[in-house]
């Protein structure tokens, strides 16, 4: 883990973005396609530790953007190159733009000073996403990436953050993915070798220093 000091000059609000992953209705609400990872997302407390980061964030000035997985009705522009996608296509619940699937879930409350990024394609919310020009217009050195899941797109968006020069701080208690004990190792094993690996309290006690 990080020095508390080092941790809190990562995390200069003139220079952070706050990025939640994929915590749509659809996937972590209570009528997600995915209920196991919903269920993972709400029990580990991953989901509410993700609405008290944002909300710490408004309040201390650290711009949010909330990056949303979905489609089009007729699905145009969609990946079918991989079985998760085939898959995706199935579900009783469709990520479709326009509905209740893509609207940022309870208890996180989205601000309007807030991005939302949708994109149509792809695992990463960071490739081929408004995403990254915004990050470099809003002057972000840091991206502090949370949300699911473990297994795919919050791994996606680490990697991509790093390789466009971003320093990413992940905290590790803020990420669920299924198995609940894969997110851990994934942790521990791949993002803590590009990632400064923290904890939810660590950030929040660094954005509250910030305020005050």
């Amino acid at each position: 883990m990080p020095s508390s000091e080092h941790l809190s000059e990562l995390l200069d609000p003139a220079g952070t973005v706050l990025l939640t992953v994929e915590c749509q209705q659809g996937v972590v609400g209570p009528d997600s396609a995915l209920p196991e990872l919903a269920r993972e997302a709400r029990s580990s407390g991953a989901l509410d530790r993700i609405a008290r980061l944002v909300g710490a964030a408004h309040e201390s000035g650290v711009q949010v953007i909330h990056a949303v997985a979905e489609r089009r009705p007729d699905g145009r522009g969609a990946n079918r190159n991989a079985r998760l996608f085939r898959a995706a296509e199935r579900l009783p619940v469709q990520q479709l733009a326009g509905t209740a699937a893509v609207r940022i879930a309870p208890p996180i409350e989205v601000a309007e000073e807030d991005f939302v990024v949708r994109r149509l394609h792809g695992l990463s919310p960071v490739s081929g996403t408004d995403v990254d020009p915004l990050l470099r217009n809003l002057g972000c050195r840091t991206l502090v990436v949370t949300g699911v899941s473990a297994n795919i797109a919050v791994p996606n968006a680490v990697f991509d953050a790093v390789n466009r020069g971003y320093t990413v701080v992940v905290p590790a208690d803020a990420v669920a993915g299924v198995p609940s004990e894969y997110t851990p190792a994934m942790v521990r094993n791949t993002l803590a070798l590009v990632a400064t690996v923290t904890t939810t309290d660590d950030v929040l006690t660094c954005f509250k220093r910030q305020r005050s």
